[in-house]
């Protein structure tokens, strides 16, 4: 079959991500002698420097760590809502909606504790070890992608008239970065410097040093400058200047922390994802709506380049319907909630609630809002999303490629976020999926002590009280941050995911039934094969992001996607758009063979960028 480019096999260690330099960082660091998890923290830090229109230091990270012989276990890097963020406070100013940029925004940031307590409880490096390569690049610089100017292009006006401390450096010269050209963040080198410079300090144990940078974050000089920032008057997405809420108290009193996983057993594979202030538990809700049996004669597997993974349009419409339906269930029941508000996870997916959502599913295109009623409760939906849903609040015609890629930032500066994602499994069996987003440079202005931004991550609230993902300080906003692995026979054998905003679960489900169903090379799963296959996604949902938008009805395929298919879902009553042949769809994946130890790898060929390495 063709792919555009080998499924990697060896046995010594393999890491798939969203950028070659974070791939190769992790594969060097492996081959230092260290394992799965210093070769994630490294890689992650080197994102932030190559790939700042996607993720930073004060976003957020979910992750999913699988130590060898050990528990599955979720290592949430998502921050709380600070104290002063009500909607009391939201609504005096005006506002119906949380803006989509500026540190009204922020959450308290998550993304750098994660990576400390990860390093910390799993790695083997030291803190000046995994930091080195991104402080190489910030100082050094790297060649800047395609989509950084270009989204710096997007807010070049805002930058230059309003965040000119962000014009500072992406607007260098007048210039946003061109493709290929050095880009430098001295700032950011200089804050990491600092850091280990008192990190020194604090004793000669790697342990004692993880913990003082944890507490320089949370209480020193980076602590100060992040709140100075978030009470720095700000031009967001509402057209007001306003200031953040985030304290010194919510800056100390968050960390990151571990959970058990949500898992569903389907087929013989048992698939893990993050609690529902993630979507995560959507993918497996899809999972659980597919008919009881499905194999690979149901799927019809032609060349990646030429055949969708799944050509019959009656399945794609089966699939399609699923994802509306489990979507609909996350915009009425996902959240942060606790006692009698939590999210009824165990019923949504069940087999009798699933049972009768299945009956849902006709023969035609369905263009409603449909959440169910789990355990007789009575479905929750905002008014705005009500409202959407209902066909009164428009749609935005940019968000239709929001999560085909890169953030789509429009002209009034609302941003639909995109991220980032690594896997890496090493040659112990250690594994590891890890969806790092926020702070992204569109997000906030540059804090220019630091070199970054604040994040944006509370846009995913409403601003309406009694629903399950109302903005409540001191709880998460639900995210669509959602890291994959999968098990056979209780052993992790597939860490995978994807950048795309809500539609990550939907391209992950797809490329997981294409990966285990598709034949397999070498002995091992085509994962090559599962991440060209052509893909699609639908908006018939309200949107997560700012300005929450849903188009009933709709799905985008890639024009890849076999004619047949395409007018078959037309038949059914599906709006379907057809976009550019490789615009659907960012995965990362690596594999294990429990029995043999084989460790294979695979990435996105879109957008020039994914890599995947290991020996």
């Amino acid at each position: 079959m063709f792919t555009t480019r080998p499924t990697l096999q060896g046995t010594f260690g393999m890491v798939s991500s969203t950028h070659w330099l974070a791939s190769q960082t992790a594969m060097a660091v492996l081959e230092d002698g260290g394992n799965a998890y210093d070769a994630a923290v490294a890689a992650g830090f080197v994102l932030h420097v190559v790939e700042p229109h996607l993720n930073g230091p004060a976003g957020e990270v979910p992750a999913l760590v699988a130590p060898a012989g050990g528990p599955v276990k979720v290592l949430c890097g998502q921050g709380v809502a600070p104290r002063g963020a009500s909607i009391g406070h939201y609504t005096s100013l005006g506002l119906e909606l949380v803006p989509g940029t500026g540190p009204l925004a922020a959450a308290v940031p998550g993304a750098f504790d994660a990576w400390m307590v990860l390093l910390r409880d799993h790695g083997t490096r030291s803190l000046e070890r995994v930091l080195g390569y991104a402080i190489g690049y910030a100082e050094r610089g790297h060649p800047a992608v395609e989509r950084v100017g270009e989204t710096v292009g997007t807010v070049r006006e805002l930058f230059e008239t309003e965040w000119t401390t962000s014009a500072a450096l992406y607007l260098a010269g007048g210039r946003a970065p061109a493709p290929g050209a050095l880009l430098r963040n001295p700032a950011l080198a200089a804050t990491w410097r600092r850091l280990l410079e008192e990190c020194a300090t604090a004793g000669h144990g790697r342990e004692q040093r993880i913990e003082a940078a944890r507490r320089v974050w949370r209480e020193g000089f980076i602590a100060d400058a992040l709140l100075a920032a978030s009470a720095r008057p700000t031009m967001d997405t509402s057209g007001e200047r306003h200031t953040g809420t985030l304290t010194g108290d919510d800056l100390a009193g968050w960390e990151a922390a571990y959970e058990d996983p949500v898992t569903y057993d389907w087929n013989g594979w048992t698939v893990c994802k993050a609690g529902p202030w993630s979507q995560g538990p959507a993918l497996l809700q899809q999972l659980a709506l597919l008919p009881d049996e499905v194999t690979a004669a149901d799927v019809h597997f032609g060349d990646a380049a030429t055949g969708s993974p799944h050509s019959d349009s009656a399945f794609v419409h089966r699939l399609i319907e699923g994802t509306k339906l489990a979507m609909a269930d996350r915009e009425a029941w996902y959240g942060d909630a606790e006692g009698a508000d939590a999210v009824p996870v165990e019923t949504l997916l069940s087999a009798a609630y699933n049972d009768e959502r299945r009956a849902l599913i006709g023969e035609e295109a369905s263009r409603e809002l449909r959440p169910g009623s789990p355990d007789g409760r009575e479905p929750r939906i905002s008014a705005h999303a009500a409202a959407v849903a209902a066909g009164e609040g428009g749609f935005d015609p940019l968000a239709v490629s929001a999560g085909a890629g890169e953030p789509t930032v429009a002209r009034d500066g609302a941003t639909r976020g995109d991220t980032c994602h690594i896997d890496v499994v090493d040659r112990w069996g250690n594994m590891i999926s890890a969806t790092p987003s926020g702070g992204w440079l569109h997000s906030n202005p540059v804090i220019p002590e630091l070199g970054f931004p604040l994040g944006t991550r509370l846009q995913m609230t409403w601003l309406e009280p009694g629903l399950p993902n109302s903005l409540t300080p001191g709880r998460r906003p639900r995210t669509t941050l959602t890291p994959s692995l999968a098990l056979r026979g209780g052993e992790p054998v597939l860490a995978f995911g994807t950048p795309g905003g809500d539609q990550q679960d939907q391209w992950q489900l797809h490329f997981f039934l294409a990966a285990v169903l598709r034949p397999h090379v070498r002995g091992g799963p085509d994962l090559q094969g599962a991440v060209d296959a052509p893909d699609w996604h639908t908006d018939s949902f309200p949107g997560s992001f700012y300005p929450r938008a849903m188009r009933p009805g709709s799905v985008t395929v890639e024009s890849r996607t076999p004619r047949s298919v395409t007018e078959g879902l037309r038949r059914r009553g599906h709006d379907v758009e057809v976009g550019p042949a490789w615009s659907e769809g960012r995965l990362c994946a690596v594999a294990r063979d429990p029995e043999t130890g084989v460790l294979s790898a695979a990435a996105n060929p879109r957008g020039m960028q994914g890599y995947a390495v290991g020996r």
